[in-house]
């Protein structure tokens, strides 16, 4: 049977239409990246009588809220407790504050806006199953959950079909369906001298007094403010981002099984990792099961980590059916604190709202009303704990270090590979070859079409890796991503592979076509 690979987000909406852009504008707040984030600033700046202009490379909430596992919690792993060490617990009250508005904000604009996403409250559990070390972790995370005035206790059963060591239950938390969510916020933008433009790609910014995206077309749109919500930020602007975050997949399935599913929203903190949780489906319930988590272009063979993931959910369960399955991409920063604010010290009308790790729905809803806020009042009750420009701790100077080292060794040693010296591949394969004496990435297409590329990364240079199950070439150094054809699936890289036989960067920025590149 062949498995649906598109992400159950995707594949139960319909396909959004909105223009791209083929004129220069102008507007008072330029946002790039139309994914939550985005779309949640634009709807609240427009609210508050600003223009904007929403300009997504793609479709509007496809690439990153398309692909996660949309649970709307202020329960992020063990955070909290790290954080009041960390920043102390005024800051870390910042964190809890701005994820438990971010889940209100959400729940109120579903009732308000009778808006059909299948939002259901539901508890969230951070759990140990077979790790002793980590039940008095998960004991002091509950209690300076707790200390922050969030809804959580150390308790010693679940909901779950097996008996646990230790867990934090954090109570009011939610979930639903993200893309139904952001498309009915997005149907609000268009209109008054605000717009949603998609299949455009921003690729630079002028810094003046007012601010100019370049999109890949030539067109401009010029702001008094700019917003990247691009995941990875597209401009740096000398942010030094590219040095400062690191990429990370992890991977979902979607099943029909025989049990009732456990009430409740799941992720465990020992090895082998699991995240689960419940999703309506055709008048029924299905299981959305996720884990093996790893750092972008590293470690096995993809399709070893979705074959890992059917064995433990089948330890677990008893599957019927598998629906879908698809992989995600996240950014963790230096210290596992998203970076929202300004982009730097001297972009005062340029903002970032980036690194997100796992947490992106709280996270990405919270980002958007402290630039909002930003804005508009010129400050934020949580801009410190977000803001890019936070001190620097002695462990995230170390992740610096082991994080920059690990992308140097990946700038040298993928050049240094030897390559298989012919070109021999079966349908429906890729690998590095030999083409030409230069180190070559070669696709043979299930209808034996050969595609080879220059597979050094159009970012910065590392050299790209074959991810054989979803069929594209990933960058291990920051997360760019191409398709088998050299397009771009995601960024920081602006511009598309090229074959071999030509210079690098000698044509245009790719035009994303409107397909699913999951």
């Amino acid at each position: 049977m062949e498995r649906n690979t598109i992400p159950y987000w995707i594949a139960t909406t319909e396909d959004t239409n909105y223009p791209e852009l083929t004129d220069d504008i102008n507007v008072d707040v330029g946002i790039v990246g139309g994914g939550l984030a985005g779309i949640t600033a634009a709807h609240l700046l427009k609210e508050n009588g600003f223009k904007v202009a929403v300009i997504e490379a793609d479709r509007i909430s496809k690439a990153t809220t398309g692909h996660t596992t949309a649970k709307i919690t202020s329960q992020h792993s063990l955070i909290y407790d790290k954080t009041i060490k960390t920043f102390g617990k005024e800051m870390a009250q910042q964190y809890a504050d701005a994820n438990q508005h971010a889940i209100k904000f959400v729940r109120n604009l579903v009732k308000g806006n009778d808006i059909q996403c299948n939002f259901e409250d539901k508890s969230a559990y951070v759990f140990t199953y077979q790790d002793p070390k980590y039940v008095e972790k998960i004991k002091k995370e509950a209690e300076a959950a707790a200390s922050l005035g969030i809804s959580a206790q150390f308790v010693l059963e679940t909901p779950l079909p097996f008996p646990v060591l230790g867990a934090v239950r954090f109570n009011d938390q939610a979930q639903f369906h993200p893309i139904k969510y952001a498309l009915s916020l997005a149907k609000k933008i268009p209109g008054e001298g605000s717009h949603i433009f998609e299949g455009t790609r921003a690729v630079d910014i002028e810094e003046e007094k007012t601010c100019t995206i370049k999109t890949n077309k030539g067109k401009k749109v010029t702001a008094r403010h700019v917003i990247i919500a691009s995941h990875y930020p597209f401009y740096d602007g000398k942010g030094m981002y590219f040095a400062r975050m690191y990429p990370e997949r992890s991977y979902l399935l979607a099943f029909k099984i025989e049990e009732i599913i456990p009430e409740g929203m799941f992720i465990n903190v020992d090895t082998p990792g699991m995240t689960l949780r419940s999703q309506p489906h055709e008048g029924g319930q299905i299981l959305l099961f996720g884990g093996e988590s790893h750092k972008t272009a590293h470690g096995e063979q993809t399709s070893t980590h979705y074959e890992n993931l059917r064995k433990l959910v089948r330890t677990i369960f008893t599957v019927k059916e598998e629906l879908y399955h698809w992989s995600t991409q996240d950014y963790y920063t230096l210290d596992e604190i998203p970076y929202v604010g300004k982009l730097t010290s001297n972009t005062p009308n340029i903002y970032v709202a980036t690194g997100f790790r796992k947490w992106g729905m709280t996270n990405a809803i919270a980002a958007a009303i402290i630039i909002k806020d930003l804005i508009i009042k010129g400050e934020s009750p949580w801009q410190d704990i977000y803001s890019p420009q936070r001190s620097t701790t002695a462990k995230a100077a170390g992740t610096f270090i082991t994080q920059n080292a690990d992308v140097a060794v990946q700038l040298v040693s993928g050049k240094l590979e030897n390559p298989d010296d012919h070109i021999d591949l079966g349908n429906g394969e890729g690998k590095v070859v030999e083409y030409k004496g230069k180190r070559t990435g070669a696709y043979k297409d299930r209808d034996g079409k050969l595609y080879l590329l220059d597979i050094t990364c159009t970012h910065l240079g590392c050299e790209l890796q074959w991810n054989d199950a979803e069929k594209s070439w990933d960058c291990p150094c920051h997360g760019s991503r191409f398709s088998y054809d050299g397009s771009i699936i995601e960024g920081p890289a602006l511009y598309p592979l090229n074959h071999p036989d030509k210079g690098r960067n000698q044509v245009e920025p790719n035009v994303l076509t409107f397909k699913n590149l999951s």
